[in-house]
């Protein structure tokens, strides 16, 4: 770029776009008593200051405006009125004429590694400084040479807002007058001299993909209804109420006419009804946070404080969590912190050098996922992470996260060969770094946010995943058991004749079920990549894949643990899930799909209703194996506890009916089938025990002094209660204190939660 000459070399640098420190040479300075204005606006044909009307004059041959003169002439704070090369006018105050708005405290809070709300610092805010209206711009970059901010305002060219510099690596800028919903980017001069264009990190709106520009969000004036859903959720004793999670893929859960996505309120106003209608509890989401590529289902974000524009704006979002509340439901969002994607406008190499990533591709890069891994060890780096957590606990009243990954930030040699990773300073294959970070993300969420929950998707036998920091465990709330749904899919994939000799793939998880507060997830994860859906998991044919399918879910809810079903495995659709394809919902024409969506809605009604189901989950007290043994048939008979009570339950995993079959029972008297997945209303055989009640035998049995003989239907699980004494209670409250069968609940709301 050729220079005028005879210009100081702080004017060449500000013309080249290299100058560190604009605000020393731009703005209104007082020298020797004498004024100086100077501009650079490089696509001006004049400029005037408004306050005394004063011309400024023209460097030759540069962008440069000056003026001089008696300082009373022109206040501190004042107004440029120019005309550009279109033969526009415009007027604004001088961004260069107003001091430092980041406060001191924040910085030093940020730079500490322990700004827990550093959104509030950086990225793009309304702002206001001396009655002026603006927006202030923060970005931390320490190893640029110049950073400038670029956007509609000033045609996205990088000379002409350059910002100021902290001794932090914060740069920011204030440019009064300008208004939300402009776009912007910051541009980058790299170490060396490189140019790049970069999306705010903490930006809190993005443009649609494939567009990547960040976006000037207002303040949030939205009218939250959900204050006694807070309140109630701070004292809530989750780990004694039922937890039944309906995961969702919002882009191909239900689109428009035309094959568009729903905006958040329609997707609300469909999607609360549906699964309120089921019984779910919760509502967890796949990435929602801004991402590029639709094909990575959010898991590989750049926005990690913005809901995806795909699918609406901010306030769109905020009003369908208060809807999920309004309904009786929680909002659970999945948030990746492990790893993060490599797109030119994100965080990779953010300033030219590996400043959210590791330099050595050892520790910083993931080949699998051909992603970056964050570095956990620098302080702004975990600032930022934590500070996204809070946000959409607090910003969006979000109940819980899902931690994705955890495995994968736990080991250093996660899915690498000898060689191609680096041990910590002990030697070991641990990641000091981020485990120190979990512990520190668990104790603050959970100091800041009363009630809210965050679970760990981690797949490995790491200890004490859920267990309290300060006797060394992470902190987290729930884990997910991994190790029960491979098992539990690798069992039920066998052909029945084949089950007898795999029993131990189903006790197996008894052995280990009380060591953590465990989920069990049938996820996205499970129906994807060629691994077909659920339903085609299961061998035989039609009928016994659907009689299969309605006993595995039977299994799954009334086995130890907190449930999560993903979308479509409700009604048993038979294609895997592919990203891209809306979920197939004709397929509830047929009576097929129509049973196992009731039978869910049941379950889950049946789930609420029984507390031995769901009160006593993570202690050994709330189970008992009645029978684990029965290999030879492939039945299991075992008891779900909670301090009054309990129910029995029995499961045929062969298409065999098993009439006459005794089961042994703790306590005589009448009992009565409360579910029955082999039930006509599933498109079940209709085999089972559902007329009048069953009398005990004082016959021992499986070491218990009484017993009971009943129908096992084939490829069914049915579930038995007690009923209570009626000498004791008066019979009107016996039969009151009985949970009623899931059909009768579902019809009379009978079925409702006690919590």
């Amino acid at each position: 770029m050729s220079i005028t000459p005879n210009l100081t070399p702080d004017l060449q640098q500000l013309i080249q776009g290299r100058h560190r420190d604009p605000f020393g040479i731009l703005g209104r300075h007082v020298r020797h008593g004498q004024a100086l204005v100077r501009v650079y606006m490089p696509h001006a044909e004049s400029v005037t200051i408004v306050e005394g009307g004063h011309t400024m004059e023209r460097v030759p041959g540069t962008g440069i405006f000056e003026w001089q003169g008696d300082p009373a002439q022109v206040p501190e704070r004042y107004r440029l009125i120019w005309r550009d090369d279109t033969h526009r006018d415009h007027i604004a105050h001088d961004p260069y004429c107003y001091p430092p708005q980041c406060p001191d405290f924040d910085l030093h809070l940020f730079g500490e590694g322990r700004h827990w709300h550093a959104y509030r610092l950086l990225g793009a805010h309304v702002h206001e400084v001396e009655g002026v209206a603006g927006v202030r711009f923060a970005v931390w970059a320490p190893s640029a040479e110049r950073v400038s901010l670029v956007g509609e305002f000033n045609r996205w060219d990088g000379r002409t807002h350059p910002m100021r510099l902290h001794g932090n690596g914060v740069w920011e800028l204030f440019i009064p007058d300008l208004a939300p919903g402009v776009l912007y980017k910051y541009e980058i001069r790299a170490p060396g001299g490189a140019l790049f264009l970069k999306s705010d990190p903490y930006g809190q709106r993005f443009e649609e993909r494939p567009k990547t520009a960040s976006i000037v969000e207002p303040p949030s004036d939205f009218a939250w209804g959900d204050a006694d859903w807070l309140s109630q959720r701070a004292g809530h004793d989750w780990q004694r109420s039922p937890m039944s999670i309906y995961e969702v893929h919002l882009g191909t859960w239900q689109r428009g006419p035309e094959g568009e996505f729903l905006n958040y309120r329609d997707l609300g106003e469909r999607l609360v009804a549906y699964a309120k209608d089921l019984g779910f509890t919760h509502i967890e989401l796949m990435p929602i946070t801004e991402h590029p590529y639709d094909m990575s289902w959010g898991y590989q974000a750049t926005g990690y404080f913005a809901p995806t524009s795909r699918f609406g704006s901010p306030e769109d979002f905020r009003w369908f969590v208060d809807h999920c509340h309004a309904n009786g439901l929680g909002v659970i969002l999945d948030w990746v912190p492990a790893h993060f994607p490599k797109d030119a406008h994100g965080l990779g190499r953010f300033d030219g050098t590996a400043l959210y990533e590791h330099e050595d591709p050892r520790l910083g890069e993931h080949k699998d996922w051909s992603t970056l891994i964050y570095n956990f060890g620098r302080l702004e780096v975990k600032t930022f992470l934590m500070a996204s957590a809070l946000f959409w606990l607090e910003e969006y009243h979000i109940d819980g996260l899902r931690v994705d990954a955890v495995a994968s930030m736990l080991y250093l040699d996660y899915s690498r060969k000898a060689g191609e990773w680096v041990p910590n300073r002990f030697g070991g294959r641990e990641n000091l770094e981020a485990i120190a970070f979990l512990r520190e993300l668990n104790e603050i969420c959970h100091s800041q946010v009363p009630g809210a929950l965050i679970m760990a998707e981690e797949s490995t036998s790491w200890p004490q995943v859920t267990r309290p920091t300060y006797v060394g465990g992470l902190g987290f709330d729930l884990k997910w058991n991994m190790g029960w749904m491979n098992d539990t899919l690798r069992y039920v994939a066998n052909e029945p004749v084949h089950r007898k000799f795999h029993q131990d793939m189903l006790t197996f998880s008894m052995l280990y079920a009380f060591t953590e507060n465990f989920l069990l997830p049938f996820s996205h994860d499970e129906v994807t990549h060629g691994k077909q859906s659920l339903l085609y998991k299961m061998p035989g044919d039609e009928w016994q894949r659907f009689a299969n399918l309605r006993l595995l879910y039977t299994y799954m809810f009334t086995h130890p643990g907190k449930k999560l079903l993903f979308m479509g495995c409700e009604y048993g659709q038979g294609d895997e899930w592919n990203g891209t394809d809306v979920l197939h919902w004709y397929v509830l024409e047929y009576p097929y799909h129509q049973g196992v969506q009731r039978l869910v809605r049941d379950l889950n009604a049946l789930y609420k209703a029984c507390p031995a189901l769901h009160e006593v989950d993570f202690e050994w007290q709330g189970f008992d194996w009645v029978d684990c043994h029965d290999a030879q048939n492939s039945v299991l008979v075992f008891l779900r506890k909670d301090g009054d009570g309990f129910v029995a339950v029995a499961l045929n995993f062969t298409p065999v009916p098993r009439e006459g079959y005794r089961i042994g029972v703790p306590s005589p008297g009448r009992y009565r089938e409360l579910f029955n997945s082999d039930s006509t209303d599933y498109a079940g055989s209709g085999m089972g025990n559902a007329t009048g009640f069953l009398e005990t035998q004082e016959i021992p049995w499986m070491g218990r002094p009484q017993s009971l003989v009943v129908t096992l239907p084939p490829l069914a699980g049915i579930v038995l209660a007690l009923e209570p004494d009626p000498e004791a209670l008066g019979r009107d409250a016996a039969t009151a204190a009985l949970p009623e069968g899931p059909a009768v609940a579902a019809a009379t709301g009978a079925g409702a939660s006690r919590a």
